[in-house]
């Protein structure tokens, strides 16, 4: 009989958005008519298309696949064309982070390498997650057999829970701008985590999925424009949100040269080199035409084309913050993210809530506790949406909340 991983009994039975939409699966069959004025505003999934650019690259590598002089197989490397990861440098320097093109490694989005970074660790690693979390940071760890420990990210700190000296870890996840909760770490909330990370010999894991977000000057776009974080952090990037890559499917992990731990027999060791032989092993790379699509992303033109849609999100998240300030409703969010975490109203817990949007005004978010803990009485709303749809959700909520 094969041996199972065991590990997978330890995790919740439903994931998260599996369990939203089950719930509006039962919802839409007992209520067939309101379910046709659904709005969707839980999963952050984008709904502009891809920039015209990014399309004609895609098209015209498309084509080259067909003839045989410029057909393309297996990539050499596995870690991405030298054409987009050289683009991908360039645009780390482009807002003040020195990142070589042989310390990115392109892959098929963030989500997947948040997962699967963790198999160059070894198990029983304790590993730091600021609560509330994307799932995916915990499952991946509890599938692992890691021991997780986390830290509270609550209203008294603005969500952005920092480091506690008294408490060791090995392994650190931090995201920013946060998904679910919106919030950013400033320059000087960075360098506290860096050197808490080099003081325990720890690894940040930093999810900058977001990072095409931020407005505000004093917060970085990258860990990596923060002193000696190459000494210590691994960042995941992921086009989906930037560039509507959702279903496209690009993103990239850097993995810095100067990042080394020690094994078992105290020799150093390279984690680019184990993540590499790890994507070698297990990962064929991203397909011909997605790279040359992601490589215009990176253009001037390209970035022009995709900084308009991001500006259409912030948009709907201004339309939504101003409609939580017209109701009194705490939230953060909203300035440098696509998301907004709010308070449930009448301290009502975070399902329940959902429950009840669902069920009166046919609206979906996200409940908090699916995150974490601390998320037990919260929810989270996303920007994704179109003006037209996310303006419409909001006076449904008005009305809710005003009789």
């Amino acid at each position: 009989m094969a041996k199972l991983n065991e590990n997978f009994n330890n995790l919740k039975k439903n994931y998260l958005f599996v369990e939203i939409a089950k719930r509006i699966k039962a919802y839409s069959e007992q209520n067939p008519e309101k379910a046709k004025n659904l709005i969707r505003m839980g999963i952050g999934d984008v709904t502009l298309p891809l920039a015209p650019v990014v399309v004609e690259a895609m098209v015209k590598a498309s084509r080259e696949m067909g003839v045989k002089e410029t057909f393309r197989g297996y990539e050499d490397s596995g870690a991405g064309y030298d054409f987009l990861r050289e683009a991908i440098s360039g645009y780390y320097k482009s807002f003040g982070a020195d990142v070589s093109a042989d310390e990115i490694r392109v892959s098929d989005g963030a989500k997947s390498d948040c997962g699967n970074i963790i198999d160059i660790f070894g198990s029983g690693n304790k590993v730091l997650v600021t609560d509330p979390a994307y799932p995916v940071y915990v499952d991946s760890n509890i599938m692992s057999g890691n021991d997780v420990i986390f830290a509270d990210s609550t209203e008294e700190n603005g969500f952005a829970a920092m480091p506690d000296k008294n408490v060791h870890a090995d392994l650190i996840y931090l995201c920013s701008p946060n998904n679910p909760t919106g919030s950013v770490y400033t320059t000087e909330q960075l360098e506290e985590w860096v050197s808490y990370a080099l003081e325990n010999n720890a690894v940040i894991i930093y999810d900058a999925a977001y990072e095409a977000f931020i407005t505000e000057d004093n917060v970085p776009r990258s860990i990596y424009c923060i002193k000696n974080a190459k000494k210590c952090a691994i960042e995941i990037c992921s086009l989906s949100k930037t560039a509507s890559f959702t279903g496209t499917r690009c993103g990239y992990t850097v993995v810095p040269n100067d990042l080394i731990q020690k094994d078992s027999k105290g020799n150093d060791v390279r984690l680019a080199e184990i993540w590499g032989r790890r994507q070698g092993s297990k990962f064929n790379g991203v397909s011909y035409p997605v790279q040359r699509a992601a490589e215009a992303v990176f253009t001037p033109e390209g970035q022009e084309q995709c900084r308009e849609n991001i500006k259409y999100y912030q948009e709907n998240a201004r339309i939504i913050a101003n409609t939580l300030d017209e109701l009194g409703i705490k939230y953060t969010g909203g300035v440098n993210s696509p998301y907004i975490w709010l308070k449930c109203p009448n301290n009502m817990d975070s399902w329940e809530f959902f429950d009840m949007l669902l069920n009166e005004i046919q609206v979906v978010g996200t409940p908090g506790a699916g995150f974490g803990k601390n998320g037990a009485n919260r929810f989270r709303l996303t920007a994704f949406g179109t003006h037209e749809k996310t303006a419409e959700a909001m006076e449904r909520l008005k009305a809710l909340l005003k009789k």
